[in-house]
């Protein structure tokens, strides 16, 4: 999760809207369909990182039954993140919806302090809508999503493109 110290970042990934996420597990793969029209920054961070390795072999570090499995701190323990935050998109989309399978970014109190942990939702959590943007929705997988547990390693994330 991104700091209050931390600057805010402005990613460079040009966004083309074809983005699906492929998660290696080790208890399988998931695919998600990223949202670019609705959370282009979130998007555009997000490619970055899965790009660069950044989430290759970190874990899910928490796991709450019937809410969410979360990861993406290098640190493993919740206190981690890219080294900068970037700003919220929950205000501005559309498709902001916390539904079974969303991929949306944790963070801090701080409304723009999300940078590289991610969860996935375990059943509707429309209470989080007005407070943490979702980027993308699992169109593959959720019965993987479902059988992850803390401490579960992500082998890798790519990015590929797919049309619609």
């Amino acid at each position: 999760m991104g700091f209050f110290g931390d600057p805010l970042y402005t990613p460079t990934y040009k966004v083309a809207g074809d983005e699906v996420a492929v998660f290696d597990t080790c208890k399988g793969v998931i695919r998600v369909r990223l949202d670019g029209a609705g959370a282009p920054i979130h998007v555009a961070n997000f490619c970055e990182l899965a790009e660069k390795g950044f989430y290759d072999g970190l874990t899910f570090h928490r796991y709450v039954p019937g809410f969410v499995i979360q990861g993406g701190d290098p640190r493993g323990n919740g206190t981690g993140g890219p080294g900068y935050r970037i700003h919220e998109e929950y205000s501005t989309n559309p498709r902001n919806s916390h539904v079974d399978g969303a991929l949306a970014m944790a963070r801090s109190q701080d409304p723009n302090s999300a940078g590289s942990q991610f969860y996935f939702c375990l059943g509707p959590q429309h209470g989080l809508d007005s407070g943490y943007t979702v980027f993308g929705v699992t169109v593959d997988g959720l019965d993987t999503v479902s059988a992850l547990r803390q401490n579960d390693v992500i082998n890798t994330i790519t990015i590929e493109h797919v049309s619609a």
